[in-house]
């Protein structure tokens, strides 16, 4: 057989379309489209965002169901960025067919999303997810009594070298190389600067410092040690199921028993929404969000006090902070004795361990394989549109875990490449021993 020889392709003026390349499809998205289809996701977007586009003027824009689909594909491919969603749509033959685009349309650019999430409300989006989370009550995958809240934080797309003085507008090294002529070094060298400043405490406080490109992004220590510009993002879970029944976005510095109310205050709604459905109505507890569990970060008077006007349970870690004094504070002694009584019982112990098992790995699902641990985007508001999208996804997933096995497509690549692998376990150490056996009995 003679050897091939690449040789330069000349483009032809006309393809006719029998000739273009199919896809199969990938099996993980087609089984999302045909449970988003039975839902009727399609129809609710385009009747929600129906206000917010003119019905005789202007080009056509992309569907609101190829918006909200472009921003799932961020979570289950792993994509953290706008412009990298659209590559990956415009180069896969699969995920085209799940946006429903065909080889002969042009598959969206990253404008156009960044575009109409300006467009679209921070409302709708929420609605989104609710709607999301509707449809994981009506598959049993939602009860909404007992929640696990938790915080971590996203790397902001702003850098600590543009921070700038909020009083006197000077950038970080000129305000240090002032401190440094100021205590009497003459002219300072960049090595000189960095020595004075190494020596210095408590050097960017976020109430000295600010970044101009994106306010609101604040000097926060991260997980693993570094100093950054960063956003907090904060989870409320459902312990009994995994589901992610509440997202907010707070400032990086902000304290956690501070954004803890609102957290619980987005929950509430979106449980209320989905009580409203009659058919998913039927499958959640009759009192929702009646127990909380935390971390001892989110301890204080104020919130265990609130809890409990709020009828809600609370097992919230206790730091230890000695011998209190409780002269005229009776209902937060009250309080705090009553959740100090409670996680000292089995089934605090219990339920702190579901909440760092299950609030974590939706961290780690959402923000380090789901590729969002830094952010590309400014300003709460767009971050925060993004970030629902992004969790609404994951929810999905899990439906699609409790339907094909899998909640991602590498998933199911894995759970294939299992399968196999314990078929032929089977195979060499029952089957081939049999055959074994009785090919000595034939030679016999």
């Amino acid at each position: 057989m003679a050897m091939g020889k690449r040789r330069e392709c000349q483009e032809s003026l006309f393809t006719p379309t029998s000739l273009l390349a199919q896809s199969p499809g990938h099996p993980f998205y087609e089984s999302l489209n045909q449970i988003l289809g039975k839902h009727g996701f399609d129809g609710f977007v385009e009747e929600k965002c129906k206000s917010f586009y003119a019905e005789h003027r202007g080009r056509p824009s992309i569907p609101p169901g190829v918006y909200f689909r472009m921003f799932f594909l961020g979570y289950f491919e792993g994509l953290d960025s706008e412009r990298g969603i659209a590559w990956r749509v415009k180069d896969s033959l699969s995920l085209r067919a799940f946006i429903g685009y065909d080889l002969s349309q042009d598959t969206p650019d990253h404008s156009s999303p960044s575009r109409i999430r300006q467009r679209l409300p921070v409302e709708l989006h929420q609605d989104v997810f609710n709607w999301v989370v509707t449809v994981l009550a009506k598959e049993k995958l939602l009860k909404g009594k007992t929640v696990g809240v938790d915080a971590t934080t996203l790397e902001a797309n702003a850098a600590m070298r543009s921070i700038v003085h909020r009083d006197t507008g000077e950038s970080y090294r000129d305000y240090v190389t002032r401190l440094a002529e100021a205590s009497g070094i003459e002219n300072p060298t960049d090595e000189d600067v960095r020595k004075f400043d190494k020596k210095r405490k408590k050097k960017t406080s976020n109430k000295d410092w600010h970044n101009p490109h994106d306010p609101d992004a604040r000097v926060t220590k991260m997980k693993d040690g570094r100093t950054h510009m960063a956003h907090k993002v904060e989870h409320v879970t459902d312990l009994e199921t995994s589901a992610i029944v509440g997202v907010t976005l707070h400032p990086g510095d902000e304290g956690d028993s501070q954004s803890l109310p609102e957290s619980l205050a987005q929950t509430a709604q979106t449980l209320e929404a989905v009580a409203a459905d009659p058919e998913a109505r039927k499958h959640i507890h009759d009192k929702p969000l009646s127990e909380v569990v935390t971390d001892k970060g989110y301890h204080s008077n104020e919130t265990l006090v609130s809890l409990k006007r709020s009828s809600i349970r609370s097992y919230i870690a206790e730091p230890d902070r000695g011998r209190r004094k409780w002269k005229g504070k009776h209902d937060a002694r009250d309080a705090v004795y009553a959740n100090r009584r409670r996680i000292k019982g089995n089934r605090s112990a219990l339920l702190r361990c579901l909440r760092a098992e299950r609030v974590e790995r939706g961290f780690a699902h959402n923000y380090d394989t789901g590729g969002m641990r830094r952010i590309h985007l400014r300003e709460h508001e767009n971050i925060f549109k993004r970030l629902i999208a992004h969790v609404a996804g994951h929810n999905l997933g899990l439906l699609m875990r409790k339907i094909r096995g899998s909640g991602t497509p590498r998933g199911l690549k894995d759970l294939i490449a299992l399968f196999w692998s314990i078929v032929r376990r089977i195979q060499h150490s029952w089957i081939a021993p049999f055959l074994c056996k009785t090919r000595l009995r034939i030679i016999a």
